[in-house]
């Protein structure tokens, strides 16, 4: 193979995967595993950074909610990357969680991820639930699975949403163009063509995000106005609340990836907040709820609106 045999220290393996990925083109089009290379063609090859071997302890401070002995609930900020990856080797939660817990975190994660049973993205704030010992991490990866921890989130949305609810029952994958985007529905699972040739990306994953609207923010001025809406996944893909919103019509005030470009109502910050978890405790079988207000700037936003309209 032209590519293993001309980039230093790749397999075969490794080549194949970053096709599939999409991470090969040619004149700009994603190649397949069986092309054959043509003189005079342009190849762009993009492959991520080695991943970080070991996260390391760092005394970053942390707004815990709930803590004992089999989990840690911490209230995330905004900015903040939830463990090592490249481009963030550390300031991360993991890293902020290796010193405030010490030894006691979940080794099922490795040691990159200990403890980590879901993820929010960088710039989402709110909780996230951590596992001190496999067998919290185990029941807590179960409740996931068997869609029984609710995760429930505020965010704010370009536009007025018309209906009061609804639900957004949309696959999600890679985008078929830009690798570090995700798209909904056929975008991210049907072939699409591209200078006479079949681009196949990789197959989305089934999706459920339901939604209910909070308050509509409509006045002249507001550039099709605003709506606070409370969403809950029921599936949880990466930037599956961002992609499906988008996906309707109505992307995420400050998603500069999905959303609108340029910043709105003097932020730029992703109003989206993890706000809600409720779970099973894995040892005690409580019912367990935990809520964490949105962060102030989220606040200033609603409350700027509420001025606006009225």
């Amino acid at each position: 193979m032209f590519l293993a045999a001309n980039l230093a220290g790749t397999t075969r393996t490794a080549v194949q995967k970053l096709i599939d990925a999409g991470g090969v083109t040619v004149n700009g089009v994603p190649v397949r595993k069986s092309h054959k290379t043509v003189e005079g063609h342009t190849y762009i090859v993009v492959q991520d950074e080695p991943e970080v071997s070991v996260a390391l302890k760092q005394d970053i401070p942390l707004d815990v909610v709930f803590e004992d002995e089999d989990i840690i609930v911490v209230n995330k900020p905004q900015g903040m990357v939830i463990h090592p990856a490249p481009g963030h080797s550390d300031g991360t939660l993991v890293n902020a969680l290796l010193f405030h817990c010490g030894n006691s975190l979940s080794g099922i994660g490795g040691v990159v991820r200990p403890g980590i049973v879901h993820r929010i993205d960088k710039d989402t704030s709110g909780l996230v639930i951590a596992a001190k010992n496999d067998a919290a991490h185990l029941s807590l990866a179960a409740q996931l699975s068997s869609r029984t921890l609710t995760r429930e989130y505020d965010a704010i949305a370009c536009g007025v949403i018309k209906q009061d609810s609804g639900t957004i029952d949309a696959p999600i994958g890679r985008h078929p163009v830009d690798r570090k985007k995700q798209a909904a529905g056929c975008a991210s699972g049907s072939a699409s063509q591209g200078r006479g040739r079949s681009v196949h990306p990789v197959a989305p994953r089934q999706a459920i995000t339901h939604y209910g609207v909070v308050m509509r923010y409509s006045a002249p001025g507001l550039r099709g106005g605003y709506t606070h809406v409370k969403c809950t996944l029921e599936t949880g893909r990466t930037h599956q609340i961002r992609v499906h919103l988008a996906s309707i019509g109505y992307p995420i005030l400050g998603d500069m990836v999905y959303g609108r470009k340029k910043p709105e109502l003097g932020v730029s910050c992703q109003c989206l907040h993890a706000q809600k978890l409720r779970f099973t405790h894995p040892r005690t079988s409580e019912d367990i709820e935990i809520i964490a207000q949105p962060p102030a700037y989220f606040e200033k936003i609603l409350a700027k609106l509420s001025n606006l309209v009225h």
